[in-house]
């Protein structure tokens, strides 16, 4: 997404432990692409805990937290103040101190970055990324997202006066949410919230905690916020596990099943 300001993993064999695991969950569940596979069977993670992106709120998970109930997972949906990544990324952690042993941390676009920054965590046990930025340490969302040409939704954005972004019902309609009925765009657009563009979109992530944490990535191949080929790259550069949906930027929304399944594999369900 090129904002208007233009500004616009497991520790590696860990890593292979893990994926065996994943790629026979996988096998039986109704998604589709490619799972990196061997080793033995991982530790069950018990607990998920969901970052939304940006125009959204923790309601972006709401189709796929009861199936992930339904098998036993406790499952958590935090909700960002967007006002500074920093901010974002504390509030994560205090979400993460509540759990009651390691967890699972999952993001959703905007809140790939949060999860890049707040996932060094030791409560974390993993990282899943749902068509999410994932910039390496030094780097912003508007530093990665540069680097490829703008998608039909960087031309959606509104940018009020005091630097906060908000998307137009056309960039919902057409690029965020192309796959989901009427009735569901309408609500994503009256619940979204203003992300601070110079605060978030432009600050630099401290931290890459997919250099050292057990990697997952949804590529959502119909995406027009981020482009599919960005978020392949994301995946191959942290060495994610990765399967791609057939969705819109919302996947989770679009697709509920197949992302929750893959995040029960990831979690070694």
């Amino acid at each position: 997404m090129n904002l208007p300001i233009k500004t616009t993993a497991w520790m590696r064999p860990a890593n292979l432990i893990h994926k065996a695991a994943l790629f026979g969950a996988l096998a039986l569940a109704p998604i589709y692409g490619k799972a990196q596979t061997t080793g033995a069977e991982p530790p069950h993670i018990h607990n998920i805990v969901f970052v939304h992106g940006g125009w959204a709120d923790g309601s972006s998970w709401d189709k796929v937290i009861p199936l992930l109930e339904e098998q036993g997972f406790h499952v958590t949906a935090v909700h960002l103040p967007f006002t500074t990544l920093a901010e974002d990324a504390a509030t994560v952690k205090r979400t993460l101190a509540l759990q009651d042993g390691p967890a699972l941390l999952v993001g959703h676009s905007y809140g790939g970055v949060v999860i890049t920054e707040a996932g060094d965590d030791p409560k974390v046990a993993g990282l899943v990324y749902v068509a999410a930025f994932a910039p390496d340490q030094g780097q912003s969302l508007a530093d990665v997202n540069s680097q490829y040409p703008p998608t039909p939704g960087d031309e959606q954005f509104r940018l009020d006066a005091s630097g906060f972004v908000m998307l137009t019902y056309k960039g919902i309609a057409e690029d965020f949410a192309q796959d989901l009925t009427v009735v569901e765009k309408h609500l994503i657009f009256a619940i979204q919230g203003q992300i601070s563009g110079p605060n978030e979109v432009g600050a630099k992530v401290t931290t890459a905690a997919w250099k050292q944490k057990p990697s997952f990535y949804i590529v959502a191949d119909q995406d027009r916020m981020i482009d599919p080929k960005l978020e392949e790259k994301f995946a191959e550069q942290m060495d994610a596990t990765t399967i791609h949906i057939s969705s819109s930027h919302v996947p989770m929304l679009s697709h509920p099943a197949q992302v929750a399944n893959f995040i029960a594999a990831a979690a070694g369900k």
